[in-house]
């Protein structure tokens, strides 16, 4: 059953606030419904529980706010302006993912829910990236975009979790100099 827009968004967003601030497991649907100045019964209608909202919010009401990058005339350029987008909405959304992260580590209803879920669009202009650098010669053959992705995104993620180091500028060049553009060099080469 859909909600009005207006209710619906405001239980969307205490519901971003709470994952952010106290994380999934701590999160009920009182606490939400308290937030958004909502009845439970108002929030059971639209979603059957917690999981429900949690996945609805992630898949289909959270923007992806990458930008497609810029043509900089380098496939260099390129890579290291998707880079750092992609960084720079991670760090604007890193909260949110810390109150998911250990529910995914121990919900396996919810990461599967979530991984069924998630569109995964081409959201960093990778794609367009490639065929540009393919066009001006810099690519002698075929990148898989995916494989692009899920580099970059495994690059950031451990920076994030495990380093605790910015998500700078200085970053996004040493993962495309040192990473990212040797592989697609090697991944495009004819006979590969």
């Amino acid at each position: 059953m859909r909600l009005d827009p207006l209710r619906e968004r405001a239980i969307l967003d205490a519901t971003l606030e709470l994952l952010s601030e106290v994380g999934y497991d701590r999160m009920s649907i009182d606490q939400i419904a308290k937030r958004a100045s909502a009845s439970k019964a108002t929030i059971y209608r639209r979603w059957p529980g917690k999981e429900a909202l949690v996945v609805d919010l992630v898949c289909n009401h959270l923007e992806s706010d990458v930008p497609a990058p810029p043509d900089t005339g380098s496939m260099r350029g390129d890579l290291v302006e998707v880079v750092a987008g992609f960084c720079r909405v991670v760090e604007q959304k890193h909260a949110m993912i810390f109150g998911l992260f250990t529910a995914l580590l121990v919900s396996p209803e919810l990461a599967a829910a979530l991984r069924d879920h998630v569109p995964r669009p081409d959201i960093t202009g990778t794609t367009p990236l490639l065929d540009r650098a393919r066009e001006r010669g810099e690519l002698p053959g075929h990148v898989d975009p995916a494989e692009i992705r899920k580099v970059t995104e495994a690059m950031v993620w451990h920076r994030l979790f495990f380093t605790g180091r910015p998500l700078d500028r200085a970053f996004a060049e040493e993962t495309v100099d040192r990473f990212l553009l040797p592989l697609i060099r090697a991944w495009s080469a004819p006979g590969e």
